[in-house]
């Protein structure tokens, strides 16, 4: 109820983005719970619901896509599994875990999902990966050749209490203190490549 209320909110502000509303923690553990929280998100407004797992979430993603309602993937570190991940760690550092995120990626693809974050795992990997699909990679912390990046709003303002990700800028730094300012360095840091830099990247 609470993503959908936000969903909603979003959408009544927004004229031209894509809206992409996440299913919560919970909520898509069986294909038709998905669906039914989907409907809920897309009439709230969302264009896109994304869900995060691997190649156990397939015949989800399928049952969706074929009802007409459109997927975005999230694969790497997934924050609603951060427990079982033991912490915000990187993803993907060895070889087997790497082409098994391939994998998960080529399958969930085939599945009918049209868009895929990719949090935290190496440059190297974020590049194979949207090397590999024909769908659009977004990332957070997966290097500069993703399709193209997002971070977390409270990150790139830098209100991060206590550590912060390797793959996070403080875009207010420099500014004249404005959101409007930090969003628009961001952006234009994004369009010019100049982020993620090396620094950023695992």
């Amino acid at each position: 109820a609470e993503v959908a209320y936000h969903t909603a909110a979003v959408a009544r502000r927004s004229k031209n983005a894509m809206i992409v509303a996440d299913l919560p923690f919970g909520s898509y553990a069986t294909p038709q719970a998905a669906f039914d929280n989907a409907v809920i998100l897309m009439q709230a407004g969302a264009h896109m619901v994304k869900l995060e797992g691997g190649a156990w979430l397939a015949d989800t993603v399928k049952f969706l896509t074929e009802r007409s309602v459109p997927v975005c993937a999230h694969l790497g570190l997934t924050p609603q599994s951060v427990h079982q991940l033991g912490g915000y760690k990187v993803q993907g550092k060895t070889l087997e875990s790497a082409e098994q995120l391939k994998a998960d990626a080529r399958l969930l693809q085939d599945m009918g999902a049209s868009l895929l974050v990719l949090e935290a795992i190496p440059a190297a990997l974020g590049k194979d990966v949207t090397d590999l699909l024909g769908m659009p990679t977004i990332g957070i912390g997966a290097g500069p050749d993703c399709s193209g990046q997002v971070l977390v709003m409270h990150d790139m303002l830098g209100v991060f209490p206590g550590h912060k990700a390797k793959f996070v800028k403080n875009f207010m730094d420099g500014q004249v203190g404005t959101i409007e300012g930090a969003v628009t360095a961001y952006v234009d840091a994004v369009s010019n490549r100049s982020f993620p830099a090396p620094e950023h990247c695992f």
